[in-house]
């Protein structure tokens, strides 16, 4: 079991930055793969960035790509998400996941463990 808390979340003004932090504990951190996902009123969760569990590979939705940046820190358990020139439409509850498989992945279906998510709201 793992289990994930996502903190940083808050309301901010466009062009604003927030910085997202996912704590992970029970078994080993650093053996899965992590995605932020999200999830706005109304709308089916849908995914942001994802990195890999040793590499540090990542990947992102284009509609964040140069916006967004994922990272992870194996030491201290955490993966983040900075979040910079936040637009309207990135409002909505974050959730970060883990994956136990080979690489990262866009669907939610490949991620075992889910936090509760946090809430970002943008405004204009």
């Amino acid at each position: 079991q793992v289990q994930l808390v996502e903190s940083g979340g808050g309301l901010v003004q466009a062009g604003g930055s927030l910085r997202l932090s996912c704590a992970a504990s029970g078994r080993t951190f650093s053996s899965y793969n992590m995605g932020w996902f999200r999830q706005a009123p109304g709308k089916e969760r849908s995914f942001v960035a994802a990195i890999t569990m040793s590499l540090g590979s990542t990947s992102y939705a284009d509609s964040v790509k140069g916006r967004f940046t994922i990272s992870r820190d194996n030491a201290k358990n955490t993966v983040y998400l900075q979040m910079d020139s936040l637009k309207p439409e990135d409002t909505g509850v974050y959730f970060c996941a883990a994956g136990g498989g080979a690489t990262i992945s866009w669907r939610p279906g490949y991620y075992d463990y889910w936090g509760q998510g946090t809430q970002v709201t943008v405004s204009s």
